[in-house]
């Protein structure tokens, strides 16, 4: 699907370019951004996430109070989900004056993953050390946003957007005891509606075609899981020992479109 997206967008722009060398237009002539249009878009995302692994101390529970602190600063982690977006986007602008109001949807792959380990050490030496992986991944975003802008001479447009953004966090923690065998794990997946931000330029090849840059800044919010008790592989349990998860994701995502005004 990466592949797909990427090989439509490079074939579209480049046809767009075609179509502007070939009209023979004047391009003095202003462009009014008014009307429907529909596009692709590619890019890159850089993500951030806050995931959390912690337990608490029982005295009927696994750990002392000494190794809690321990784990919940290990289990502590920030992540940097990383990847690809692409996708198709489609909206309506309307031009007073030298100011364009719109508003625009979109729906595409938002592929970005990364998984962190951290191992702590017992404050008992004789029992070693555990280990604690966390993976926070998603691989789809929509969007709507309202759009602002303001034109630059006849073909340039500056906007700003906003809006409500939504995708499915994955995330998964597990804790595994280095010294016997005992594990945790959670692995919550959850649809989430975040708030999404940005801006960009936009230019007119022709009547018909316009590219543009943008930057978008999307928040999601926090997944959590709890209620999770530390087994060992034969099923035996500390029922005390129950674990709490959460994990934030934050996407900052840079991509270049193609449209089609209609």
């Amino acid at each position: 699907m990466k592949k797909f997206f990427a090989i439509a967008v490079i074939a579209v722009m480049t046809h767009a370019l075609a179509l502007a060398q070939t009209t023979g237009q004047n391009r003095n002539i202003p462009t009014n951004w008014t009307g429907f249009y529909a596009g692709l878009n590619t890019g890159g995302v850089f993500g951030s996430s806050n995931a959390q692994t912690k337990t608490v101390y029982s005295e009927d529970g696994y750990f002392d109070s000494a190794d809690v602190s321990v784990v919940n600063s290990t289990g502590n982690m920030n992540l940097h989900p990383t990847g690809f977006t692409g996708g198709l986007q489609f909206g309506y602008n309307l031009q007073i004056a030298k100011w364009v109001l719109g508003a625009e949807a979109d729906y595409g792959v938002l592929a970005a993953s990364r998984t962190s380990s951290g191992v702590g050490f017992y404050t008992d030496s004789d029992y070693g050390t555990f280990t604690i992986t966390q993976t926070v991944s998603t691989d789809w975003m929509s969007s709507a946003r309202a759009r602002v802008g303001r034109t630059l001479g006849n073909r340039a447009l500056l906007f700003a957007t906003g809006g409500a953004a939504e995708t499915v966090v994955r995330y998964s923690s597990l804790f595994t005891d280095n010294y016997e065998n005992y594990n945790e794990a959670a692995t919550p997946k959850v649809l989430k509606t975040g708030w999404i931000i940005g801006g960009g330029a936009e230019y007119a090849l022709n009547r018909h075609w316009s590219a543009r840059a943008e930057y978008l800044y999307a928040d999601f919010g926090k997944v959590s899981n709890a209620g999770d008790v530390l087994a060992d592989v034969w099923d035996d349990s500390y029922p005390a020992s129950i674990f709490t998860h959460t994990a934030t994701l934050k996407s900052n995502i840079g991509r270049i479109a193609i449209n089609y005004r209609f």
